[in-house]
């Protein structure tokens, strides 16, 4: 009766994490068009190629930020001058003593 039991509670405990796993079939059927899904397809694809050919092609650049920044790179920045303990260069300490 005991194993009876701890079965029941295994497979209630169970229930809920299969309840989760997702039903996914990889295989679906493959459906084929029919000649007047395929003929309606080729007439809407022929449509959108038409809609594409009267978009006009940009002439400038929608850049907003276009006339702030260089083009050129950026310079290297100058090698930090080596300080010492008292914040001056080493060249600078001569005069005090």
């Amino acid at each position: 009766m005991r194993i009876l039991s701890a079965a029941a509670v295994m497979a209630l405990l169970m229930a809920p994490a299969y309840a989760q796993t997702p039903n996914i079939n990889l295989i679906p059927e493959i459906q084929s068009k029919t000649p007047e899904e395929k003929e309606q397809d080729e007439i809407k694809e022929k449509a959108y190629r038409e809609s594409l050919r009267k978009i006009p092609d940009a002439k400038t650049s929608s850049d907003p930020w276009g006339t702030v920044r260089n083009n050129e790179a950026p310079k290297a920045a100058a090698p930090a001058k080596h300080k010492t303990k008292t914040g001056s260069s080493a060249a600078g300490n001569s005069s005090v003593r």
